[in-house]
């Protein structure tokens, strides 16, 4: 097993790794920016390094100094987490090419699947329905214009390199499609230095399905499905597992075209493989090829260490996991906990938390790095924790969840978990009756 594991990642999902790789007798070296020298993760650590200020551009993506604290720390390995470096495919083969283990798959896979447009054609290669929409990138108007009036709006333009709702736009008619066409480039261009985008038809009441899959030279296994489908502005907000609306016909179908697919394209690590569904048909979104902030879920149900499994197939290249293996109970429920204030567009709230207590008992989990006293700051990603409840069913799920939000007290920022509360009692929650856009299109608060 590897001796040291460098973790290029902060807050939650840093802490989370560090917890595997210490069962593991691992280890590790967290790396950190100047104001997060005071985080959970680096307390943790068992080496910790600073690798720049507050700006992610001269942290945890600067990629020279990150190497210097491999180099410096004798670390055989880095796990990336989500987020930052994760999916970046030229870090990926920097660590390659200085024979430093790169805790995912290689640099090859990240690059062939992180573009959504090649991704795309791979997976209807492989078998795997896809959306209807442009065979790749569209830089001019006109001809993006005149693709999206043979699909029929309302589409959507996506960025080729990138995802978070960032260069993402809904165009319902065509009275707004040039402003809007821009609009996406120019998102795309600031947030992924890429400025393709493709087109792709645009579902009304969709779910959002994935499928998670580990993966590794001997064979391919599935951890079954979650459903992602509330979410905000494109970004998730709760996530369960297994999904309310699904039959079991259509999970086998599903699994089975998954597994095959990441199988075919040679696949090692865990991974994600994400689908749009709407009307008892599933449609190919894109892969992710990380371990995902939702993962805890599928963890809940089947006890498995997704995290540890991916360490070990790093370290073998292959999954120590058969299919048979895999048996998931009951039914689990994550809230992400994000320092947002929803009554006013869900702008971030950062501050100094006061009083903190995180709700325990049974088959509750939270996942976090926040403490009494830790400083909240507006420069990374909003969510500060993640609350994850397992149940008998669904309906125990919801109850736990309900039970556990009402202990969770986190005094001197605003956070989410109000709305969280009222979403759990929602009607429609609770009938599973809603899609992606419920969270948008409907005043909840």
């Amino acid at each position: 097993m590897f001796k040291k594991i460098l973790i290029a990642n902060r807050g939650e999902i840093a802490v989370r790794v560090i917890r595997a790789c210490k069962e593991w007798g691992i280890s590790t070296v967290a790396i950190h920016s100047d104001v997060d020298r005071d985080s959970m993760h680096v307390k943790l650590a068992d080496e910790s390094i600073c690798v720049g200020p507050h700006q992610p551009s001269n942290s945890y993506l600067n990629i020279p100094a990150i190497m210097s604290a491999i180099e410096l720390t004798n670390a055989e390995a880095v796990h990336p987490g989500y987020g930052f470096l994760s999916e970046n495919h030229r870090f990926a083969k920097i660590l390659e090419d200085n024979n430093i283990k790169f805790i995912g798959p290689s640099s090859r896979l990240i690059k062939m699947m992180g573009d959504k447009i090649e991704a795309k054609k791979i997976a209807k290669q492989h078998g795997l329905p896809v959306i209807e929409g442009s065979d790749g990138g569209v830089s001019n108007i006109e001809e993006a214009k005149k693709i999206s009036q043979i699909i029929g709006f309302p589409v959507l333009i996506k960025a080729a390199g990138g995802g978070g709702g960032k260069g993402m736009k809904i165009v319902l008619d065509e009275s707004k499609f040039d402003e809007l066409f821009l609009a996406a480039k120019s998102e795309a261009k600031k947030f992924f230095a890429n400025d393709e985008v493709y087109i792709e038809k645009f579902f009304q009441n969709p779910r959002h399905i994935e499928v998670q899959v580990l993966s590794g030279k001997n064979r391919t296994v599935h951890l079954h499905e979650r459903d992602c489908s509330i979410q905000r502005r494109h970004q998730k907000l709760i996530e369960e597992t297994p999904s309310p609306v699904l039959n079991n016909e259509l999970r086998n179908d599903l699994f089975n075209k998954t597994v095959k697919m990441v199988s075919q394209i040679g696949y090692e690590g865990a991974g994600t493989v994400e689908f749009i569904y709407e009307d008892g048909k599933f449609y190919f979104l894109e892969m992710n090829t990380r371990v995902q902030v939702e993962h805890p879920v599928t963890e809940m149900v089947t006890g498995i260490d997704i995290i540890k499994e991916q360490i070990w197939i790093a370290f073998t290249g292959n999954t120590a996991l058969e299919q048979n293996d895999i048996k998931p109970r009951g039914h689990a429920i994550e809230c992400r906990i994000n320092a947002e204030d929803p009554s006013k567009n869900f702008q971030p709230s950062p501050g100094l938390i006061g009083m903190c207590h995180q709700p325990s008992g049974f088959r509750t989990r939270v996942d976090g790095s926040i403490y009494q006293g830790y400083k909240v700051t507006p420069y990374y990603d909003s969510m500060i924790c993640k609350l994850i409840c397992h149940g008998r069913n669904r309906q125990e799920a919801i109850q736990r969840m309900i039970r556990s939000l009402d202990e969770f007290v986190i005094e001197g920022i605003i956070t989410t978990i109000p709305l969280h509360k009222k979403l759990l009692t929602n009607k429609k929650f609770v009938n599973s009756d809603f899609n992606v856009s419920w969270l948008d299109n409907e005043k909840i608060l």
